[in-house]
């Protein structure tokens, strides 16, 4: 059950505080409450909940969302985020509580429940939401007025706008990287965990199933201890790794027959056909003398990731997620996540149609590295009038006096869109710098997806926060030069040269940074 709470925002003024005093309005968790729209939010986490008054109402969704939010930005644990937030008061107030308190909101286990309660899809409406609230923030770039823009929208075909922005990166999961003898170890040890509490819950008295677990555990350190095995010794120490798996896992078939199958906790169970499916893939590549497979396991505790081939220096494989996203005015999109690998290239023309779907145009360029300028990609680009980066097929032209000045124009373009696609490449180093897109630290794949779409969200709540403080700081700016000049104007100066230190100042200098700033 989940009871829908009114979404206005709390003046920060009517916040009580027990130990008297008021919160301050030119806090960031203040300002940034202030931007994220709530109602949407509330409407797309409200749609997962039965609309029956049985059982006890859940969380709020301001509750829910903003503890993620706070984790993300915050970059802590759930125990440091929960103890955090029953000290300050600002974090409760972001919250959407209506007064201090000294104890939690909500206990820290409770944060799994949020990340699996807000889908892909949801967050992928509110990160909308919130891009079309930036959008709408922004000052026309044009000299047209809003009915002019009106009267294009309803057009059936309005002219392109906009760049667009696409790439492609790899999100490494927390995991230790994976190797043929560590995995077979690992699932050898995990099913001999298994025969002895399937051996524990016999009624009748009966010899337990040997293992040879000592002699397995040695054979093991031998090969991985050493500091350069030769091939041949790795493979013999994945032989007798898989030769002991076999044994267990035919001890564990005929312990089933007996109908100890049952007694195993659900989580265990699950880790037994992970650890089967294992044992048929390494069984395979250990025949066929390879080291390639379909869907290949890399952990037994998160199955669903998969080997990514990036060919990056220093990391030419990642295990993890691999993302299309799409950068558009400093708003990034979570357009596809995938668990197993892909080609970036096959996404292009939906993620052009998504810009159409978002903003109702085409953009004017689109802005890709090389693996995006396939033929198929092109003709679709020059059949909607859509200018692709990089440079045409074919031989370049000749340098000729008929061509100097042509081949020096294709040059300066060249330059400058790669200029422009230095954003989201910056915008990913972000993700992976400063919040959680350089190692996920989330278990199960839906939960990953969810913290992978909360860090794009948070950085676009950084994002449109900077845009906040920028229009304050250029109104103040505003402010103080009609002032300025209106001084100027008394003593018989038209208006303010901000290249005559001795006549602005240091304001003057200042208000000037702030200008090129914003």
């Amino acid at each position: 059950m989940y009871r829908k709470l009114h979404v206005h925002q709390l003046a920060f003024e009517d916040f009580v505080l027990p130990f008297g005093g008021k919160l301050r309005s030119d806090n960031r968790w203040v300002i940034l409450a202030k931007q994220i729209p709530w109602a949407v939010v509330d409407t797309a986490y409200a749609q997962q909940f039965s609309q029956e008054d049985m059982g006890s109402p859940a969380k709020s969704s301001r509750l829910a969302l903003g503890a993620l939010i706070l984790q993300e930005r915050l970059g802590v644990t759930d125990r440091e985020l929960v103890e955090q937030i029953a000290e300050t008061p600002y974090l409760q107030y972001f919250l959407g509580l209506m007064a201090y308190q000294n104890e939690a909101p909500f206990h820290h286990s409770l944060l799994t429940t949020f990340r699996k309660r807000f889908t892909h899809d949801s967050l992928g409406t509110i990160n909308e939401a919130l891009a079309r609230l930036i959008a709408d923030a922004q000052p026309p770039t044009d000299d047209r007025t809003h009915e002019q823009v009106g009267e294009e929208k309803e057009g059936e075909a309005p002219p392109p706008k906009g760049q667009l922005l696409l790439d492609a990166t790899c999100v490494p999961a927390a995991i230790k990287y994976p190797t043929d003898l560590h995995l077979l170890n690992d699932a050898r040890e995990k099913t001999e965990a298994l025969i002895d509490h399937m051996h524990a819950c016999r009624t009748t008295p009966k010899k337990k199933p040997r293992t040879y677990r000592q002699n397995a555990r040695r054979a093991y350190l031998r090969v991985a201890k050493a500091r350069k095995p030769k091939r041949q010794k790795l493979r013999q120490g994945v032989g007798q790794q898989l030769r002991y798996l076999r044994r267990n896992l035919s001890t564990i078939a005929a312990m089933a027959h007996e109908g100890l199958l049952g007694t195993l906790p659900s989580k265990r169970y699950r880790q037994l056909l992970v650890m089967q499916e294992l044992y048929r893939q390494q069984l395979w590549m250990y025949t066929h003398r390879c080291h390639r497979i379909a869907h290949r396991l890399v952990s037994l505790s998160q199955p669903h990731v998969r080997p990514i081939v990036r060919g990056k220096a220093g990391t030419p494989v990642e295990f993890g997620a691999k993302l299309s996203v799409s950068l558009v005015d400093g708003v990034s999109f979570v357009d596809r996540i995938s668990w197993d690998a892909y080609n970036e290239s096959l996404d292009l023309v939906q993620q052009i149609d998504a810009f159409r779907r978002r903003f109702g145009h085409d953009p004017t360029s689109v802005h890709v590295d090389q693996i995006y300028r396939t033929r198929e990609n092109r003709r679709y680009c020059d059949s909607r009038g859509i200018r692709l980066s990089g440079p045409p097929l074919g031989r370049p032209l000749a340098i000729t006096a008929a061509t100097a000045e042509q081949v020096q124009h294709d040059k300066q373009q060249a330059y400058d869109e790669a200029i422009a696609r230095i954003a989201i490449e910056g915008k990913l180093g972000q993700g992976k710098r400063r919040f959680g897109l350089g190692r996920l630290m989330a278990k199960l794949a839906r939960t990953s997806e969810t913290m992978i779409q909360v860090s794009f969200l948070v950085m676009n709540l950084e994002h449109l926060l900077t845009r906040v403080v920028f229009a304050w700081l250029f109104s103040w700016w505003q402010g103080w030069r009609c002032t300025w000049n209106g001084l100027l104007a008394q003593r018989g100066t038209m208006q303010v040269d901000f290249r005559d230190r001795r006549a602005c100042g240091v304001e003057a200098r200042v208000a000037r940074m702030v200008l090129l700033a914003a």
